[in-house]
C-alpha cells in the first residue's frame, strides 16, 4: 500500500488502485466507513481561475458529468465530487467505489477465456443502457475498455466506470491517447484526438467482440511504439477477423461437446450489432448509445417474435437457411439425374398385368400400324370383288330348284344331272377371280351335301347295302 496522504480536506488516500498515463485511480475514504474511488487527471491546474484554460475546460466537463447522476442509473458509476488536490494541483473526480472484478480480470484464469451467450447478452444490454444514459446528457465517455467496466458483486450489475477522459480538453485527450491509451479499444478517429458519440459505440463493439471471441480483434503484442502503431493502423485499414472462428478456437476444453455446440449458437442479431459498431467510417455506425440500445431491444424482441419472420435482424439467418435449402434441392436433382430410367413394371398385386419394356412396346406398335396399313390397301383394291363373290355363292339361291326325286335316288347322287345347279352367273359376277369362284363352289357343294344327308337318311342305308364287303376280313 502506498503512503497514506490527504487528497483534500475530509478525503483520505487509501492507496493506488490503478495508475496510467491517463491518470491514477486511488481508493479513498471519507471520515467514517464510506469508501470511494478517486480519479486524478495528469494535467496540473496551477490556478483555480477562469483565466486558466485547463481549469476552465475541467469545470465545463465536470458540469456535464453532474448531469449523469441527476437521474440514477444502476449501470453508471455515481460521481460524488470533483476538485483539485491540495498538493500538486491535480484535478480529480471522486466516484462511487464498485466492489468486484472488471472484465479484464473475468477473461483471465481461473475464469473461462470466453463469456457464455447468456452473460454476453446481459452485459450487452447493461452497457448499452449505460451509454444511452450518458449520451442523453451529451456526455461522451471516450475511454470504454475492459478494465473500465466492473461487475458489482453486491448488485450483480455491470457498471461503467472512469469518466476521466471526458473531463479532459481535446489537446490533453490527444496527448494522453497517443502515449498511454488502451489502443486496442480505440476507434480510428481517436488517433487524431477526435471523439464523437460513435467513438463510444466503436469501443462498445470491441468489448462485445472480446467477450465472444476471447480476445480483441487486434491484440497489442507489447507496449512499444511500433506495436502500438501497428494496432492503430489495423483499426484504420484491416478487416476485423471472423469472431465466430476465434470463439470456436477459444472455447474451454472443460466444456462438454453439447455445451460447446450450444455456445456456438450466438444470435445473428447480436453479431449484426457488433459488426455495425465496428465500422471504420463513423457515419456507418450507430449514431449514439440511444440508437444502439434501441437496436439491441429490437433484435432481442425480433428473435422471440415468430409472427414477424421478416425482422431486419433475422435477415442473415433467413438467407443462410434459404441457401441451405437450395443446396439440398440441387443435391437431390443431381442424384435424380444419375438414376437409370425406370422400367415399366406391373404392380405386384395385379396378376393380369404384363411386363413389357419400352423398346418391345414401341416395336409392337410399329408392326401393328404396318399391318393395319397393309390390310387397308388390300381391302381397298380387292375388297369389293371378294365381298360380292362370297355373298353370291353362299347366300344367293339358284334359278332352278333341284328335283326331289332325283335327290332321293341314290344312284343319281353323283351324276352329271346335278350340273343345273351350276348356272351361269350374271355378267357383273363373271369378273370374279378363279380362285375366289372355286372357293365359293366348294363351300356351296359342301353345304348341299350336308343338307341332303340330313334330309334323306335313306341315302346312308342304300350306300351301305350296295357296298362291296366281300373283300373284308375279320
Amino acid at each position: 500500500m502506498s503512503k497514506v496522504f490527504t487528497i483534500t480536506e475530509g478525503l483520505e488516500n487509501m492507496g493506488a488502485l490503478r495508475t496510467g498515463g491517463q491518470g491514477s485511480v486511488y481508493k479513498g475514504r471519507r471520515y467514517g466507513p464510506i469508501i470511494t474511488a478517486v480519479k486524478l487527471l495528469p494535467t496540473p491546474i496551477h490556478t483555480e481561475s477562469t483565466d486558466d484554460k485547463n481549469f476552465r475546460n475541467f469545470q465545463n466537463e465536470v458540469e456535464k458529468l453532474k448531469k449523469v447522476n441527476e437521474e440514477p442509473n444502476p449501470n453508471v458509476v455515481k460521481i460524488l465530487n470533483s476538485g483539485i488536490t491540495e498538493s500538486g494541483s491535480f484535478p480529480f473526480i471522486e466516484m462511487e467505489f464498485i466492489d468486484g472484478p472488471d472484465l479484464e480480470d473475468l477473461l483471465k484464469p481461473p475464469h473461462e477465456p470466453v463469456f457464455t451467450i447468456k452473460e454476453i447478452i446481459k452485459l450487452a444490454d447493461q452497457l448499452a443502457n449505460a451509454l444511452s444514459h450518458c449520451h442523453k446528457v451529451s456526455v461522451k465517455h471516450g475511454d470504454i475498455k475492459s478494465n473500465n467496466v466492473k461487475f458489482n458483486v453486491h448488485t450483480g450489475n455491470y457498471v461503467l466506470l472512469d469518466f476521466g477522459l471526458s473531463a479532459m480538453s481535446d489537446d490533453q485527450r490527444r496527448t494522453s491517447i497517443r502515449h498511454a491509451g488502451a489502443i486496442e479499444f480505440m476507434a480510428p478517429e481517436q488517433n487524431e484526438g477526435l471523439m464523437y458519440f460513435q467513438t463510444d459505440v466503436y469501443s462498445y463493439g470491441i468489448i462485445l467482440y472480446e467477450l465472444i471471441a476471447g480476445r480483441v480483434p487486434f491484440p497489442l503484442k507489447d507496449n512499444g511504439e511500433t506495436a502500438r502503431t501497428a494496432v492503430m493502423l489495423a483499426h484504420m485499414e484491416l478487416e476485423v477477423p471472423d469472431v465466430m472462428e476465434l470463439r470456436r478456437k477459444n472455447l474451454p476444453q472443460s466444456w462438454t461437446d453439447e455445451k460447446k455446440e450450444m455456445e456456438m449458437m450466438v444470435p445473428a442479431w447480436l453479431l449484426q450489432i457488433v459488426n455495425k459498431c465496428l465500422q471504420k467510417d463513423v457515419s456507418n455506425r450507430f449514431a449514439s448509445g440511444i440508437e444502439l440500445q434501441e437496436a439491441l431491444v429490437q433484435g432481442s424482441i425480433g428473435a422471440l417474435n415468430t409472427s414477424r419472420p421478416d425482422e431486419a435482424w433475422n435477415t442473415d439467418v433467413l438467407l443462410k437457411e434459404n441457401e441451405r435449402l437450395q443446396g439440398l434441392v440441387l443435391y437431390y436433382q443431381e442424384n435424380e439425374a444419375k438414376q437409370p430410367a425406370p422400367t415399366i413394371v406391373a404392380a405386384p398385386d395385379d396378376p393380369k398385368s404384363v411386363r413389357m419394356s419400352k423398346t418391345v412396346f414401341i416395336m409392337f406398335m410399329i408392326l401393328l400400324c404396318g399391318f393395319t396399313v397393309f390390310s387397308a390397301v388390300v381391302m381397298d383394291k380387292f375388297g369389293g370383288r371378294i365381298y360380292h363373290g362370297v355373298v353370291n355363292r353362299l347366300f344367293k339361291p339358284s334359278k332352278k330348284k333341284p328335283d326331289s326325286a332325283r335327290i332321293s335316288s341314290p344312284v343319281q347322287s353323283d351324276t352329271p344331272q346335278q350340273k343345273p345347279i351350276e348356272n351361269k352367273l350374271p355378267e357383273e359376277e363373271q369378273t370374279i377371280p378363279p380362285e375366289v369362284d372355286s372357293t365359293a363352289d366348294s363351300i356351296l357343294r359342301n353345304i348341299q351335301r350336308a343338307k341332303q344327308r340330313h334330309d334323306n337318311p335313306q341315302f346312308y342305308r342304300d350306300s351301305v347295302n350296295k357296298a362291296d364287303t366281300s373283300n373284308l376280313n375279320f
